[in-house]
């Protein structure tokens, strides 16, 4: 039994090494009692060749013997066994029963005669762990448990514990079988690959030519507008009427009440005629001519327009800072330059003649051209662009059934989904045979992860998307999506393509240096048309051309594009 372990062991350890060195299959033994283990170890050394380092034996005991602090890094060797070569075989009693989480014990062998269920469940238990939990070997794990439901032996060994039975467990792994939860292998699977038909994709000689640069924006430059200090001498005095015939037109319009707020004493009603704001002050009066100054040089955002209006929170403000400084300006200017001569607005109530119509256009007209002659603009820190290349994954994993060699790729060959991935399969073929594609690549979500967009779905919850296919021709790069008819409409989808439009309009903003290549397009290419297309035997590239999306202004008009 321990020699048959030992040949499985060793198969794994050849067949994993092929594509991905990092994985370390282990055997684990589990011995009748303490007297047995030592003999295990002295066997595997003696007999079969392995090294001292090579077998670790853990004894319930063990602990209790070594002590506290040298148990310390005995622990750590056997729960960091998944990330080193050495041991490559585990013998214990009892000690692995509970509390061993390793991912890649791959061999059981049980030299135990016990019938107990509860220790049967608790060894087998120790080698369920995934080892292989990538999702490119999905489609292969599904096809092993469709095969063992089925009565056959699995296909490959990824993630399959192999247990070298005594006799005394049959009727254990007999209920487990009729489950389909257990299957049996022969003296043929020792001619048959542990890792199926998995194999490695390698950069190509020369991948450079095929490589993509994604732009990632580290960092914004910021415009900030700074303003000169305002010559207040220089501004045009208000001639149009006198304070004396502006104070005639008061005694009408709207009631104002003056209130002490010390005392709370009333002074009396107001009338204002023609006045433009209520305010119960000058300091009010101060600062609601300073946001309506601001406010008139704001920028709204048109998309955001209904008729004449525009919601004051949703424009772009021009004064976001110093507004303090702005109402400085306004109170020095009542008092010196307003009328062409001092004028103090709180002697008795004079502050009231502000709020007529007259007055208050002429302190908005005469400060926002004010404002924007003494503007100026200039730009703080650099945009911040970093490149991320495909190429900076080495490899992907795939299985040679569903995958094929590309000239035009960094990688030698791409693969598609063993379920529903004809549609991808027959893009790569195209993009492979049209001369006028420079280079393409199928995003590997487990692999490229940092080929992926950041969009909202349709439940309000934010996600990543990555595009199927980076596809190069001589004047764009593309970021292509594949759908079924039926998928393009979907409301996660259609989220996707907009997050996708709006990075390629960002992108495409940056320099040429800054983004590393021509422009960036978003192509959503639905099968009938894809077929369609193909069967006319029309090139890729105009297709992507054609089909690519471009921004619009109205979002409306979007949406009726889509």
């Amino acid at each position: 039994m321990l020699r048959a372990g030992l040949k499985k062991l060793r198969k794994l350890e050849t067949d994993f090494a092929g594509i991905d060195p990092t994985r370390h299959p282990k055997m684990l033994v589990v011995c009748e009692d303490t007297t047995v283990s030592p003999l295990v170890a002295a066997f595997l050394q003696d007999q079969e060749g392995l090294g001292e380092d090579e077998v670790m034996t853990i004894d319930s005991g063990k602990k209790a013997e070594l002590g506290e602090k040298d148990w310390a890094p005995v622990r750590e060797r056997l729960f960091s066994v998944d990330r080193h070569a050495s041991p490559r075989v585990i013998v214990s009693v009892l000690m692995l029963r509970e509390g061993f989480d390793v991912n890649n014990l791959c061999v059981i062998v049980p030299l135990r005669s016990s019938q107990a269920q509860i220790l049967l469940e608790q060894t087998i238990g120790r080698g369920l762990r995934l080892m292989w939990r990538d999702d490119e070997y999905t489609d292969l794990k599904r096809e092993n448990r469709e095969r063992i439901n089925a009565g056959q032996e699995p296909g490959s060994l990824l993630d399959v514990l192999s247990i070298v039975e005594p006799p005394a467990f049959q009727s254990f792994y007999d209920d487990l079988i009729q489950e389909g939860l257990a299957g049996t292998t022969g003296d043929g699977m020792d001619d048959t690959s542990a890792t199926g038909d998995v194999i490695a994709a390698e950069l190509r000689a020369g991948y450079e030519a095929f490589d993509f640069g994604i732009p990632f924006i580290l960092q914004e430059a910021d415009e900030v507008r700074d303003h000169h200090a305002l010559d207040l001498t220089a501004l045009p005095a208000f001639t149009a009427m006198t304070v004396e015939q502006l104070t005639g037109l008061l005694g009408k319009g709207d009631t104002f009440i003056s209130q002490d707020l010390q005392s709370a004493t009333l002074f009396g009603d107001y009338r204002v005629d023609g006045a433009v704001m209520n305010v119960g002050g000058y300091n009010e009066y101060l600062s609601r001519l300073t946001r309506r100054i601001s406010q008139a040089l704001s920028e709204p955002l048109s998309k955001f327009a209904k008729g004449n209006k525009v919601a004051t929170h949703l424009a772009k403000p021009y004064l976001q800072v110093n507004t303090a400084e702005l109402t400085g300006w306004l109170d020095d200017y009542i008092w010196t330059q307003l009328f062409g001569a001092t004028f103090n607005p709180l002697d008795g109530e004079n502050w009231r003649v502000l709020l007529l119509q007259p007055v208050v256009d002429h302190m908005t007209k005469v400060f926002a051209v004010a404002l924007l002659e003494s503007e100026q603009k200039h730009v703080t820190g650099q945009t911040e662009v970093h490149l991320r290349h495909l190429s900076e994954v080495p490899r992907l994993m795939m299985r040679g059934s569903h995958s094929v060699e590309v000239s035009k790729c960094i990688y030698t060959r791409l693969a598609w989904p063993a379920q529903s991935g004809g549609l991808e399969r027959a893009f790569i073929h195209w993009a492979q045979t049209d001369t006028q594609v420079l280079a393409f690549c199928k995003i590997s979500e487990n692999r490229h992860t940092f080929a992926r967009l950041r969009y909202v779905k349709d439940d309000g919850l934010p996600a990543f998307y990555s595009p199927d296919f980076l596809v190069r021709t001589a004047g764009a790069a593309y970021l292509v999506e594949t759908k079924a008819q039926q998928q393009a409409i979907h409301p996660n989808v259609q989220r996707k393509l907009r997050a996708a439009l709006a990075w390629c309009d960002r992108i495409n903003s940056l320099s040429l240096i800054e983004r590393g290549s021509a422009p960036w397009h978003y192509v959503l290419l639905a099968e009938n048309v894809m077929t369609e297309w193909q069967a006319r035997g029309a090139r890729l590239a105009e297709r992507l051309d054609y089909a690519r999306l471009r921004p619009l202004a109205n979002a409306s008009q979007q949406e009726r594009l889509i």
